[in-house]
């Protein structure tokens, strides 16, 4: 497929080289991670935290995740703890993340914490966002790319429209396969997660050995995904409905719903990894289709589930 748009670039070495002198320079790209588009800046840098508020139009009071290569280039900056290297030691790098506490030495600046004394970590598997972590000597801030509460990308086109010529510079990774942004646990304390992902609770208590806290709501946001009004398409969202007209838009799941123009379904084989990976992408192309509204038939509130349904009552919020 031919590309059209001016600021996305193939992944090679020549990119590469230039991904890192923006970064260096204070400068934003657009990178693909594995779970869905982030905007990346340089965490050591106010001037670079700064422009990645202003693009996404990012309340201050919602802190960044900060990604690193692995463990060792993260302790000069958090507090690495018991529960954090059990779950390191099997889902990283990976789509989880981790709220630490803060070193006093830390060069990752407040406004990327919202002056909290926690900091949201991420190590990311994508291989592109790995060679670039690699080859720079300082971590990224790097929230989804999209203006906040919008939906967030899963592919470099979704970014390229989200932000038109504001951004100058996008990475082609290919879809995120993952499709949804990764679960985030606050290790400060007991273990507590403040939002759902691909990796469920389930699993998390069995490396952990002990049940962990579930935070739906709460007034302190301590990560990202906390806000109430979230992954918002812009257009009315009616959870667990059928439509009554057909210039409505259907999100269904599974076999049991028939194949109509206005139908979408996140995965016919009721496979709920599948459905979290193709839950952006249609709310998009539904966007872009012009639907008035978006009616959804229930999703099962388990695994993945749990996750998508977390993104559609965010979404569905006036």
């Amino acid at each position: 497929m031919k590309n059209i748009y001016s600021n996305i670039f193939s992944y090679n070495k020549k990119s590469l080289n230039k991904t890192i002198v923006n970064l260096k320079n204070g400068n934003i790209v657009g990178l693909p991670t594995e779970t869905v588009y982030g905007l990346a800046g340089n965490a050591y840098s106010t001037m670079s935290i700064k422009k990645i508020y202003k693009l996404k139009k990012r309340p201050q009071i919602n802190p960044l995740i900060v990604h690193f290569f692995n463990y060792k280039s993260a302790q000069n900056d958090v507090i690495l703890n018991e529960y954090f290297f059990k779950l390191y030691k099997k889902f990283c790098p990976g789509p989880i993340t981790f709220i630490l506490k803060r070193k006093i030495k830390s060069q990752v600046k407040p406004i990327v914490t919202a002056n909290l004394n926690t900091i949201a970590v991420r190590f990311p598997s994508h291989r592109i966002l790995r060679t670039i972590l690699k080859n720079i000597n300082f971590p990224l801030a790097m929230p989804s790319a999209n203006v906040s509460s919008n939906v967030s990308p899963v592919r470099a086109e979704d970014v390229a429209d989200e932000f038109k010529k504001r951004l100058k510079f996008i990475i082609n990774g290919g879809n995120s396969k993952i499709g949804i942004e990764s679960t985030v646990i606050d290790l400060t304390g007991k273990p507590t997660i403040l939002r759902p992902g691909i990796i469920g609770p389930e699993i998390i208590n069995k490396i952990l050995k002990k049940k962990v806290n579930f935070i739906k709501n709460s007034s302190k946001i301590k990560s990202p995904g906390m806000l109430k009004k979230h992954y918002s398409p812009g257009i009315p969202i009616f959870l667990n409905q059928k439509p009554t007209e057909d210039q409505d838009a259907f999100i269904t799941f599974g076999k049991k719903y028939k194949i109509k123009k206005n139908h979408f379904n996140l995965s016919r084989n009721s496979n709920l990894k599948e459905a979290a990976s193709n839950l952006y992408r249609i709310l998009r192309k539904i966007k872009k289709l012009k639907f008035k509204k978006i009616f959804v038939a229930a999703v099962p509130n388990k695994g993945p589930g749990i996750a998508i349904n977390d993104r559609l009552i965010r979404a569905a919020k006036k």
